[in-house]
């Protein structure tokens, strides 16, 4: 009789990878009113998976660019995303990703909370170009 093991996750040789909860805090003392906490990893140098995150926009907004994708789905609330001229106003289930090598607004005149994910970035090339402003 044989017996097959289970593949394991090539990323930690585990069959399951699990992360506890974590509340949302403010990314900088001076950015008060935008909230995140990174699920499953902090999107620091080179990743080969998708990132997750939940983040929070309480009548502020955030300006970046990223290398990589980031795909935003609508929990609660509305959220603005403006890019290349184009813009779009998700509420809630709704979903917009922002293609990567591109500098996106994302904003909320009201409330919006979201689950994200950063799309793969093997390179490890670094987002910039932050601005944090309340509305």
């Amino acid at each position: 009789m044989t017996i097959s093991t289970p593949p394991t996750s090539t990323l930690t040789g585990k069959a399951i990878d699990s992360w506890p909860a974590q509340s949302m805090k403010p990314t900088k003392a001076e950015w008060p009113r935008m909230r995140c906490r990174f699920i499953t990893a902090d999107p620091v140098g080179a990743w080969d998976d998708f990132i997750l995150m939940e983040w929070e926009l309480d009548k502020c907004g955030w300006e970046d660019f990223h290398p990589h994708t980031e795909t935003a789905f609508v929990v609660e609330g509305e959220l603005h995303i403006e890019c290349d001229g184009e813009s779009v106003i998700l509420g809630p289930g709704d979903t917009a990703r922002v293609n990567p090598g591109r500098t996106a607004r994302y904003s909320a005149p009201g409330y919006a909370r979201m689950v994200t994910t950063y799309g793969p970035n093997p390179d490890g090339r670094e987002s910039h170009s932050f601005r944090y402003f309340e509305i």
